[in-house]
């Protein structure tokens, strides 16, 4: 072979091997954020580009995928938690929104299809969150409540995205109940979100809450949600303990007929050992526990074992056992602010009362009416007056 014959030779062969290479890198990914391919040839990877890349990418946004050419036909973003973020395909077909945002501190997957059946592959991870946002949600999953019992949400930091937040907490029920979310400061001091019927429940009703908040930045000082929530209730049967502070008399009422009348005490009128008036909610049933007046800013005026202690305000106002009272039992308000009643009345009314029942506080004997954010105080203030302490107006 003649050495020009040679040299044609290794030149094809070395042209071969460009072409190879080149077909190779066509058909392979071009990294976390695009994919190459031969659009419009069916089968072919198409050419995508997706808005987030790279081993830290911002979280908090939206993933945007766009095909070079043709139309996107599907796009799929999983993440390394086992979930995916749902989203739409634009008019044009040519890109992909999700409808959640990135959440930080996790890895996702894309996997874009064309109309011509090619697909391609794409990854990215956001940062981790430099602070995380948690909740406290109640009631409590698969309970069952009172016809008062408001869904109440207190966050561990502060909110300033308050109308981002509220927009992912979505509620559910069984009959179409109007209601609406308030924001207040927690007695604790932490920020808090309710959500109140405009009347008391039905009894019966389903209530499902869905707070989708995974990617959502609560704002400065309050840190990102890094996953979602759920509860589910039930509400019981309609129940409403009516106390009279000026007659000295606790009525259980169920289904509005009276089922319970005991003579009680409440708090000595005129000073802070006064009760509260309005509405309080049975925010739980605590048995027997120890009462310490230096508890509730009143010294050292006692510190008992009380029996059939049911909590109604944060500030420590119960209904009770008060045996040492007896002699004031539907005469007089002689107590330290709590609703007092015999040890086999408080009992009866123990066994038959559920969290979530109302107990309307009425008479001049008070102090002042419950706060909104002293238990779950919101029924004292006007639907019209409640609903604009939602942040979405």
């Amino acid at each position: 072979m003649s050495r020009s014959s040679r040299t044609r030779n290794r030149t094809r062969t070395l042209l071969a091997g460009t072409a190879t290479l080149a077909v190779a890198l066509t058909a392979c990914s071009a990294g976390g954020a695009e994919e190459a391919g031969a659009a419009g040839r069916p089968g072919a990877a198409p050419q995508i580009s997706v808005n987030l890349h790279g081993k830290h990418a911002k979280a908090g946004e939206p993933v945007r995928v766009k095909i070079a050419d043709g139309r996107l036909n599907d796009v799929t973003v999983s993440d390394s938690k086992g979930g995916r973020l749902d989203g739409k395909v634009s008019g044009d077909g040519k890109s992909w929104t999700s409808d959640r945002k990135a959440a930080p501190g996790t890895s996702y997957s894309v996997r874009a299809e064309d109309d011509h059946g090619g697909s391609a592959k794409a990854a990215f991870t956001t940062g981790a969150p430099d602070r995380v946002n948690k909740l406290n949600l109640v009631p409590g999953n698969k309970t069952t409540v009172g016809v008062a019992q408001p869904l109440s949400v207190v966050f561990d930091h502060p909110v300033k995205n308050k109308a981002a937040v509220e927009k992912r907490l979505k509620v559910t029920t069984s009959n179409a109940t109007e209601g609406s979310w308030g924001w207040m400061q927690d007695y604790s001091g932490k920020d808090r979100v309710d959500w109140r019927p405009k009347e008391y429940w039905k009894p019966g009703t389903k209530v499902s809450l869905k707070a989708d908040l995974d990617g959502v930045d609560s704002g400065t000082g309050g840190g990102w949600f890094v996953r979602d929530y759920a509860t589910h209730f039930t509400i019981g049967e309609q129940q409403v303990a009516k106390v009279d502070l000026d007659n000295h008399r606790l009525k259980l009422m169920r289904d509005g007929q009276p089922v319970k009348d005991v003579p009680m005490s409440a708090g000595t009128p005129g000073g802070d050992k006064a009760s509260w008036r309005g509405t309080a909610v049975l925010m739980s049933k605590e048995g027997t526990i120890n009462m310490r007046s230096e508890t509730v800013g009143l010294g050292d005026a006692y510190d008992k074992m009380v029996d059939s202690s049911m909590r109604l305000t944060w500030s420590g106002m119960y209904a009770h056992a008060a045996p040492w009272n007896k002699a004031w039992f539907g005469k007089a308000n002689k107590s330290s602010g709590c609703v007092g009643m015999s040890d086999k009345d408080a009992a009866w009314i123990y066994r038959h009362v559920q969290v979530g029942d109302p107990f309307e506080m009425t008479g001049d004997d008070a102090k002042g009416t419950v706060a909104a954010n002293n238990g779950f105080g919101e029924w004292n203030l006007s639907w019209a007056d409640w609903q604009t302490k939602s942040a979405l107006g």
